[in-house]
């Protein structure tokens, strides 16, 4: 029987309450939120040895629970938004009776390494994003059966440690101090690569084709070639860079969404042929004329939906908004003007 989800927007001072209402319901409950009580320990909270799912986001917690070590059917485990450091977790890399948790989620806290996970032979979902990691030493010890791992906001500077993640499917490494694309090449069945803000310069997805959606917003790549392979590709997200030329996108028949917003293009090419196209941001660039525009995205003229080309200096031109609608028949957003289906 799942409980209520506690109302993360009460009275501080009902906190030990409230936390103690949620731990006393029936003894085969299997989910327990504690989200927002700002517990600075579980003392006052029953833990019923029947839970699949523990959530405990946003509390001052910093060393955990003894209790959690018997919950032998927990799946879920969030500590997210908390106070843990590398050592309030440590007790974790023992606690066999919950090796077989699924997901483990350490956002938002104040750890300075990957901490040791071996136990979890089953883990699905890791995230320690929102930390002070400067390494990726340690992820050679979390299981091969990861499908998602997120360590974005953190200090690392090297992609390492992931070969063995022949299951991962979702790889988030935004907002670190990468520089370079490396070691990619044993994801095979990666659907998603998240590198946004980061230092790289060039693209390499050694080798990867299966890839559906990438991210390397607010980087430093002054090329797009590198994603031509990646023909199974459905959304691209390259604003906030270098770029002064659209190429290499002849191949990628699939993609959906293409996001070149804030580089510096001067005219729109390579896109002609994408018939699935369904959103384009070339918004804050330096396209002068909408002249060829109906050409040079003629694959997809009905199929587009959405086109960002403001602050552009063909946004100034004598009607914009009304040569851009007879161009694009189905279009419903031109920048910020929305129009009825």
């Amino acid at each position: 029987m799942e409980t209520k989800k506690l109302d993360g927007n009460h009275d501080p001072t009902d906190n030990q309450t409230a936390a103690a209402e949620h731990g006393s319901s029936s003894p085969s409950q299997t989910y327990l939120d504690l989200t927002s009580c700002q517990l600075h320990d579980l003392d006052s909270v029953d833990i019923p040895t029947s839970l699949t799912e523990l959530d405990l986001t946003a509390n001052r917690l910093s060393t955990l629970d003894p209790r959690i070590a018997h919950l032998s059917n927990l799946k879920k485990l969030s500590l997210r938004q908390n106070l843990f450091n590398d050592a309030g977790v440590e007790p974790l890399s023992s606690w066999t009776a919950i090796s077989n948790l699924e997901e483990l989620v350490l956002r938002d806290n104040q750890l300075k390494k990957i901490p040791d996970v071996s136990i979890f032979k089953r883990l699905l979902v890791f995230d320690v994003s929102f930390n002070e990691i400067p390494s990726l030493q340690g992820l050679s010890k979390v299981s091969n059966t990861l499908k998602e791992l997120y360590v974005s906001k953190n200090e690392v500077t090297k992609i390492e440690e992931i070969d063995h993640f022949h299951e991962l499917q979702i790889l988030e490494l935004g907002s670190n101090r990468l520089r370079v694309m490396e070691n990619l090449q044993n994801l095979t069945i990666l659907q998603e690569l998240w590198l946004g803000r980061n230092r790289i310069r060039a693209v390499d997805l050694c080798g990867l084709k299966c890839i559906k959606k990438i991210s390397l917003q607010s980087n430093r790549l002054t090329s797009m070639i590198g994603f031509q392979d990646c023909v199974a590709l459905e959304e691209l997200y390259l604003s906030h860079n270098g770029i002064s030329k659209m190429e290499g996108l002849s191949t990628l028949v699939n993609l959906r969404v293409l996001d070149l917003a804030a580089n510096k293009l001067t005219e729109i090419n390579d896109i002609k042929k994408l018939t699935q196209l369904e959103d384009l941001w070339l918004n804050d660039n330096n396209i002068s004329t909408l002249d060829g525009i109906a050409e040079a995205v003629a694959g997809s003229r009905e199929k587009l939906t959405t086109l960002y080309l403001e602050r552009n200096p063909c946004a100034s031109t004598t009607n914009y908004i009304g040569t851009l609608r007879k161009i694009f028949p189905n279009i419903e957003q031109i920048d910020s003007e929305m129009f009825a289906g």
